[in-house]
């Protein structure tokens, strides 16, 4: 295909034969990497419908003598059956793919390039960062070669490797269009942003260099169409690699914490600190008792750097956190009264509320990061019960949760500790609950999906 494109291109006059001799070849690289990419396909064992249907309307249709059975869309039905693309990271078996190719499946089921089938055991998943890790019995596989995301540099050339739409070992190139790209519901992945196809079956598969190693996972697109449309983005593996080692060893993520609700600096707000351009972390609230608290970061401090590194935007910072060994001791630098100041943070364990439609494996989260309000908190707030939003990703990111906003209820549940709110959402039959959310001076019930 590049050489039909490189003599279209000389055809036409594009470029010069000498030009064209710097285009790269990237058959190569294909024949050292593609033995190393699998296709997976999932089952999900689909229910009957009308078990799931909510109580008021089961009571609804009761009413009107309408058997649950009839009703469409909670009738019962078949099989759900799934597809992606993963790789091999290591001889014995153990494969990376996306947290969302394998989250919920009850089989999921390998296939070599060499054609061999496997049934796949899931070791852990961790739906903050997308990432999977799950392994079959086999021995001396080809490993992938693991590269350092950290080197590639914007308008270098990669490749995508997997099955888009169940096409097997499919091949797509392109360049790097930017990184650390932030996107709005994931917290904790500064994103390969590519310009290299990714479709449907492409979730999972590799992002390689052209030293034939992989330096991303593909992850998501942004399209208005459902298919490919310029934007694909990737899970650096450096990121990808940490979650898996901490999944192979505890079967779930570890992540630091600070305890403070944060936004963005723009250039009225640097003006208006005294800053020279915008950057950093503006901390709108600091929990009490957390690690924020007690090495003496206040509200309207605006953190500037984080263990040495600069906080260019907002987005840097809760990464950087996660990313922390909980115990560790960093040196944070905030921007107080117009000068810098220099504290040490012991950084403490992010705690996400577990939320499992049915009450699954502990690594299934609604990606909240919550904490108790202290009785000063509720006497200011005029309530009796409550929890503070910390940080979000994931469902709870998608419904529309913000740091900064105060949980009540579950439904009609009152909720004021941290288990009181696992509780209440592992409790829950259905796979969407209602959260009652006090935001500013006002309350609203915000929708949330648990599978």
């Amino acid at each position: 295909m590049t050489k039909w494109l490189v003599w279209v291109a000389l055809s036409l006059g594009l470029f010069t034969s000498a030009q064209a001799a710097e285009l790269p070849d990237f058959s190569s690289l294909v024949a050292k990497c593609t033995p190393s990419v699998v296709n997976i396909t999932t089952v999900v064992d689909s229910k009957p419908a009308h078990q799931q249907m909510p109580e008021d309307m089961r009571q609804f249709f009761r009413h009107f003598g309408i058997p649950e059975q009839a009703v469409p869309g909670y009738g019962r039905s078949g099989p759900i059956r799934g597809e992606g693309s993963g790789f091999i990271i290591s001889p014995d078996g153990y494969i990376l793919t996306n947290a969302h190719v394998v989250d919920d499946a009850d089989e999921v089921t390998v296939k070599l390039n060499d054609r061999r089938e496997f049934r796949a055991k899931v070791i852990g998943s961790d739906k903050s960062s997308d990432v999977a890790l799950i392994k079959i019995k086999a021995d001396h596989l080809p490993q992938i070669a693991i590269g350092d995301p950290k080197q590639l540099k914007v308008g270098d050339w990669v490749l995508a490797i997997g099955e888009p739409f169940g096409f097997e070992n499919s091949v797509t190139a392109g360049i790097v269009s930017a990184k650390g790209r932030a996107l709005p519901e994931d917290n904790y992945v500064p994103f390969i942003q590519t310009d290299a196809a990714v479709n449907p079956g492409n979730s999972g598969g590799p992002l390689i260099n052209m030293k034939g190693q992989v330096v991303g996972i593909n992850s998501q697109i942004v399209s208005r169409s459902g298919g490919y449309m310029g934007l694909s983005f990737a899970i650096p593996i450096d990121v990808a690699m940490n979650v898996a080692d901490q999944l192979k060893l505890h079967g779930k993520v570890s992540r630091g914490r600070l305890g403070v609700a944060i936004q963005d600096v723009d250039a009225d707000l640097a003006e208006s600190f005294g800053l020279q351009k915008p950057m950093g972390a503006l901390v709108s609230s600091v929990d009490p008792n957390s690690p924020a608290a007690k090495a003496g970061i206040k509200q309207s401090d605006i953190i500037v750097q984080y263990d040495g590194k600069p906080i260019n935007t907002s987005f840097d910072l809760p990464r950087m956190v996660a990313a922390t060994k909980p115990g560790t001791e960093v040196p944070v630098v905030v921007w107080r009264k117009g000068k810098s100041v220099t504290l040490t943070v012991k950084v403490g364990e992010l705690h996400m509320a577990k939320a499992s439609a049915n009450g699954g494996a502990a690594s299934d989260t609604a990606g909240l990061a919550v904490s108790p309000l202290s009785p000063d908190q509720k006497r200011q707030l005029q309530i009796e019960s409550g929890l503070l939003v910390q940080d979000v990703a994931g469902q709870a990111a998608r419904a529309g949760i913000q740091p900064g906003d105060i949980i009540l209820a579950v439904g009609n549940t009152p909720v004021n500790s941290v288990q009181d709110l696992s509780k209440a959402l592992n409790g829950k039959k259905h796979k969407i609950v209602a959260l009652l959310i006090k935001r500013g001076q006002g309350t609203s019930y915000l929708p949330l999906r648990l599978d």
